[in-house]
């Protein structure tokens, strides 16, 4: 006698999935399962397309399967699990699955194909804007190896703390954020491969005490790799914002960014230009990468295109001294240019169809 069809559930679900740290019923990846005699075949869905990530997983389904038949005295033979390509992108997989912060209203991840670009000053400014406007806002910072919302949000002094096993999130500038970097040595580089950067992320962004937001902004590190493909995995996200400056190069990258976002089906919200141009106390504007460079990218990928910031000394200022209300105090020009900013941010997010997430469990 074999493992009947309850059973086999019971015992996949015991078998977790490491980039979504959900079991592999829940996580729907399992897309049949044949039975001859005392035979199991598996057929799994897996976004991963590394060999070791595969052999791993085969090995955990064929014992936690062998172990339920010693359980249930029942006779397990060959076990054969063969993997297919995921007929659904990563992060509509996730949106079938269960959101794992219910009570957030949306997900706004900030990316960026390179560093330098203000990715982090953009995330701050956006979920500061949302927050002068109302908006119950968190900020969560992803860029797990080089986290700057410690000196940007001013939190140098503020003592980290939890309740109930769960992180309490920093209340400061009207929203609630949370950083890694107030979580580890001030000084301590952060050298982690993939799985160990994937169980930090998870753990920022789903053992945080966030309660009731409207909008989540996540903060990603530059490029194309681990993070933004954790977060895609992790939770259901209502799109994504790019950061861009005018000179070509960053454009380039920034193209990429926007093509990695498509891949793994999270919306692409549009590119926000940042170091846009410079003015000059005698009121001369000063492009110094260029001009117009982000709008044009924009319009080339048809996205929407979120505005221009420009660069002013007193960002700095505002930026070293974790005031960034300050942004809103220095001119009328810098003003107009983050309100647009969030505006345009509010008004793409809520035409974007919201994630309907449910539970799918094959038999």
């Amino acid at each position: 006698m074999t493992l009947q069809p309850s059973q086999l559930r019971s015992a996949l679900a015991s078998v977790i999935d490491a980039a979504t740290g959900k079991d592999i019923v829940t996580a729907g990846l399992i897309k049949d399962i044949q039975t001859e005699g005392d035979a199991i075949t598996l057929l799994i869905e897996l976004l991963s397309e590394q060999q070791s990530v595969k052999d791993a997983l085969a090995e955990q389904i064929e014992f936690a399967l062998r172990n339920a038949g010693q359980e249930h005295q029942s006779n397990i033979g060959k076990v054969t699990v063969t993997f297919a390509e995921p007929t659904k992108k990563a992060n509509e997989q996730v949106a079938e699955t269960g959101n794992p912060l219910p009570d957030v209203g949306k997900v706004i991840a900030v990316g960026a194909g390179k560093g330098g670009v203000g990715k982090s000053t953009i995330s701050t400014l956006l979920s500061v804007g949302l927050g002068r406007l109302g908006y119950k806002t968190g900020l969560l910072d992803g860029d797990i190896y080089g986290p700057s919302m410690t000196t940007m949000l001013g939190l140098g002094t503020e003592e980290s703390k939890s309740e109930e096993q769960m992180l309490l999130p920093f209340e400061v500038c009207g929203i609630k954020a949370m950083t890694i970097g107030k979580l580890v040595e001030p000084e301590r580089a952060l050298i982690w491969r993939g799985p160990r950067a994937h169980s930090a992320f998870n753990q920022l962004a789903t053992q945080t005490k966030w309660g009731t937001l409207d909008q989540l902004v996540v903060d990603l590190p530059p490029g194309t790799g681990d993070v933004p493909l954790s977060l895609a995995q992790l939770l259901p996200l209502t799109g994504a914002i790019i950061v861009c400056t005018p000179q070509v190069v960053a454009q380039d990258d920034a193209r990429r960014a926007v093509r990695m976002f498509q891949q793994l089906g999270v919306p692409v919200l549009g590119l926000v230009e940042n170091m846009s141009y410079f003015i000059c106390d005698d009121g001369k504007e000063y492009d110094l990468f260029g001009k117009g460079g982000g709008e044009t990218l924009a319009a080339s990928m048809n996205i929407e295109f979120l505005g221009s910031l420009p660069i002013h000394p007193k960002m700095r200022v505002a930026a070293d001294s974790g005031s960034p209300l300050d942004y809103w105090e220095i001119d009328d020009t810098v003003t107009a240019s983050l309100d647009t900013f969030v505006q345009n941010v509010i008004k793409v997010a809520e035409q974007t169809e919201p994630n309907k997430p449910t539970l799918s469990i094959n038999s």
